[in-house]
């Protein structure tokens, strides 16, 4: 099962926050004069750590990408190739009205792309060679106004929200099993045992990888979206051609786990986790689109 970079990164942002919370000795919120779990006290604190750890993934999620698939960001064209991508980019992007994203290629045999940023016009749109190899201009077309309709239509910053209020369900929920295995289970009168930090950050871990699927479904529904941004940009019959290619290409070396969260393509995953629908589906739905 994919361990997708941007919910991976909340998780483990997550984690980490809510150890430094605990060595320092800010989780004394969660328990009232020592015995009653504060149930006020410990919704504040999961919101703050929740969304604390869905933003920074969001600001770092540029470059992260960048890092982890080793994107050669275009600053100067070089040849053709790079400066068809680039004024490509540009035009949709002023006919998005978004500021003009980044734009890179990353080597890998794979028909894909992504794009990535905190906000409209601080983003990243890339491409893979494999992409480049297999589609004619028109799909490559289609493929980046897709990507560049994900820009226009705020997803990252959506998702950021849905992931921050799901990080924040978990911690709650994670912390009130802590809390009564603690008392339960251990018999703690006062204050919290070992196990309650233990049971806690085992009980996030869990929850946050479920929590996965709530995410996922929002993200399937986002897709919709930028296929018919990408239509509009591009042309309904390219984003077609695009996506029949894109199936044609599914038997092709699959993305790295890392940025199937990002891709047009996520490839076979078990459902409830795809964050995206099945190609077939995207396909058709341009078609009966009006």
């Amino acid at each position: 099962m994919r361990i997708l970079l941007f919910l991976g990164t909340n998780i483990a942002i997550l984690a980490l926050l809510s150890l430094t919370f605990s060595i320092f000795g800010m989780e004394g919120l969660l328990a009232e004069n020592g015995i009653d779990l504060n149930l006020q006290a410990l919704l504040l604190y999961s919101v703050v750590i929740g969304f604390a750890g869905s933003f920074i993934s969001l600001f770092i999620s540029k470059w992260m990408a960048k890092r982890s698939m080793g994107v050669h960001v275009i600053t100067s064209p070089t040849n053709d190739t790079e400066r068809w991508l680039v004024q490509t980019v540009k035009l949709q992007a002023e006919r998005a009205n978004i500021g003009m994203p980044e734009v890179g290629i990353f080597d890998h045999p794979s028909p894909n792309a992504f794009a990535t940023g905190w906000n409209k016009n601080n983003a990243l749109v890339a491409v893979s060679t494999g992409l480049m190899q297999s589609m004619n201009k028109n799909e490559v077309e289609a493929v980046l106004a897709h990507e560049v309709s994900h820009v226009a239509n705020g997803d990252m910053v959506t998702m950021t929200l849905i992931q921050g209020v799901v990080n924040a369900f978990v911690v709650f929920l994670s912390r009130v099993i802590g809390h009564v295995v603690d008392r339960v289970v251990f018999k703690v009168e006062r204050g919290h045992g070992p196990a309650f930090w233990i049971v806690s950050f085992v009980a996030q871990i869990v929850l946050g990888f479920l929590a996965m699927a709530i995410v996922m479904w929002f993200s399937r529904k986002r897709e919709f979206r930028a296929d018919i941004g990408g239509a509009k940009l591009a042309g309904r019959q390219n984003m077609i051609a695009a996506l029949e290619r894109l199936k044609e290409g599914q038997d092709a070396p699959k993305m790295p786990d890392e940025m199937a969260a990002f891709a047009i393509n996520a490839g076979n995953v078990q459902k409830l986790f795809a964050s995206h629908p099945p190609l077939e589906d995207r396909i058709q739905a341009l078609k009966n689109m009006r």
